[in-house]
């Protein structure tokens, strides 16, 4: 049960939730005592959940990632969208992280993942087994990500790249890969942080083109 309360110091207000109903839960802004708004309620999760339909089948391949705390919300999003497997590539940090443990949530459990120091090697690994490697990233030879799905027909799991939050995707496998697409911007930031980034992506293509 959850409960939203209220401090009672009228110089804080601070509105917040708590996990368990609890008449001696203090105020986190100024330490003062607070009162319930409304009656404790249930956590409004999704239940029985069909996801319906899906697209192609995806892996994720993760090139040098720095942090650890996107590499975890990554694994939650792959276990989401059904991902089977992370390739966690170079300096990406692994599944066991405590780091990424704080944001992947138990998901890491949830989804196969292997770690390659040479990215390399598991691009070239994917495109013997016949895997479509498809680059998230920007540059001249780049499309537009919501556009490809009608235009491609699409008959081979595909494995949808990430690049290191700085340089990008490794230009070599930028090279091997079989579509390069972007995600539109109407700001004045050029990308995405790359969990957000990700997790568009692997829900357009697991779910963009098929969904029920």
């Amino acid at each position: 049960m959850h409960e939203i309360r209220i401090c009672i110091n009228p110089e804080c207000g601070c509105r917040f939730p708590v996990a368990q109903p609890n008449p001696a839960h203090k105020c986190p802004r100024c330490g003062s005592a607070t009162q319930p708004v409304i009656a404790p309620y249930e956590s409004l999760l999704i239940r029985d959940l069909q996801p319906g339909k899906t697209g192609p089948q995806v892996v994720a391949v993760l090139d040098n990632l720095r942090s650890a705390l996107n590499v975890g919300a990554i694994f939650r999003t792959a276990d989401g969208a059904g991902i089977s497997r992370l390739y966690l590539c170079g300096i990406t940090p692994q599944g066991d992280n405590p780091k990424v443990l704080k944001t992947a949530l138990g998901a890491e459990a949830a989804v196969a993942w292997e770690h390659r120091w040479n990215i390399m090697d598991a691009v070239q690994e994917l495109k013997q087994n016949g895997v479509q490697l498809w680059a998230l990233e920007g540059g001249n030879h780049t499309v537009n990500l919501f556009g490809t799905l009608e235009h491609i027909r699409i008959e081979q799991p595909i494995a949808l790249i990430v690049g290191n939050e700085v340089s990008g995707v490794d230009p070599s496998v930028l090279e091997h890969c079989d579509h390069r697409v972007y995600i539109p911007m109407s700001g004045i930031k050029e990308s995405l942080n790359v969990a957000t980034a990700f997790g568009i992506a692997a829900y357009f293509l697991r779910y963009g083109k098929s969904i029920a």
